[in-house]
């Protein structure tokens, strides 16, 4: 029972969840009352998501739709970086939400410095936008796991491969 187990940490999004989210959040703004006639829309860019509607409360129940579409879904919101809310074409108002996919590198550092001070016979490394947790002990992987999942990090995380 020597042998080394392991996990990765990693933050990302289930893109297609992501898109069926979306879906669901056009489909309820077509066939509420509020919103007829608005011209609301959502479009999902390679790592952004541009939401476009009449004024900032009819922008803010989308979010409020979408955000509702997400967690059903299982998606993280605290992967949305929301960008401020701008002036668009005929009138309308238009607001960028970032995707936060991976982990950045001050994030990653403060994760290591959070499992050596932990005080567990663990090793952590990054690992590109990933980071690779190593021990003997199975258990104190898991322990691991419970510390980050209640650590107040600005992004959702995922544990994978869990070996």
């Amino acid at each position: 029972m020597a042998s080394e187990s392991s996990f990765d940490i990693v933050s990302k999004f289930d893109m297609q969840e992501l898109t069926n989210a979306i879906h669901q959040t056009e489909r309820e703004i077509e066939t509420r009352f509020d919103f007829k006639n608005s011209k609301s829309s959502l479009t999902l860019e390679k790592d952004a998501l541009v939401i476009v509607s009449d004024d900032d409360y009819k922008l803010g129940a989308v979010i409020d739709i979408l955000q509702s579409k997400m967690i059903k879904r299982g998606l993280p919101i605290k992967n949305l970086d929301y960008g401020k809310v701008e002036p668009a074409s005929l009138g309308t108002v238009r607001q960028r939400i970032k995707l936060k996919q991976g982990i950045e590198q001050d994030i990653a550092k403060k994760i290591n410095v959070l499992i050596r001070d932990s005080k567990l016979k663990v090793k952590s490394q990054i690992q590109g936008d990933s980071i690779r947790v190593t021990g003997k002990s199975k258990d104190d992987l898991q322990s691991v796991m419970a510390l980050l999942r209640n650590a107040d990090l600005q992004l959702d995380l995922q544990f994978t491969n869990f070996k």
